[in-house]
């Protein structure tokens, strides 16, 4: 099993940012897109990622289900702390692909998340997060190159 934890003390009430998930998501990770407004049994994801919202109480959390892969993403507030909790019980392929690429992009794209939801607070993250050069290999390799538009 895999269980991986982002929290971030955003300085105020934390409830709200929940249900701003999809507004705040940083774009530089693909749209957050669902096939219906954000609630249990909304089908969606971003980029690649694909999950089915499976618990959301306004205010306090809301849970995502993988599709393709077992496990469950979980954003949550406490007081003025935002928490985000991956469980992932992945196969053999599923956990080698976590370890060389999913855990590094996965950890910057939350990190990057909980910046744009300090800033929507009010304030700047003291340390903004920063993609490592391996980040930065991974996804110029698995991104795609833009086409050039025909005039």
């Amino acid at each position: 099993m895999i269980k991986n934890v982002h929290t971030r003390d955003l300085g105020v009430p934390a409830g709200p940012f929940v249900e701003r998930i999809q507004e705040l998501w940083p774009p530089t990770w693909g749209k957050q897109e669902f096939d219906r407004p954000l609630g249990v049994g909304a089908d969606g994801g971003h980029g690649p990622i694909r999950y089915r919202c499976t618990e959301f109480v306004p205010g306090e959390s809301i849970t995502f289900e993988f599709t393709g892969m077992s496990g469950s993403h979980t954003l949550s507030a406490s007081g003025t702390v935002l928490r985000h909790e991956l469980i992932g019980r992945f196969g053999l392929v599923d956990r080698l692909r976590w370890a060389l690429a999913i855990r590094w992009l996965h950890d910057a794209c939350l990190e990057d998340l909980f910046d744009v939801c300090e800033r929507a607070a009010g304030r700047e993250p003291k340390s903004p997060a920063r993609w490592s050069w391996y980040v930065r290999q991974v996804r110029r390799l698995f991104t795609p190159k833009r086409q050039p538009q025909r005039a």
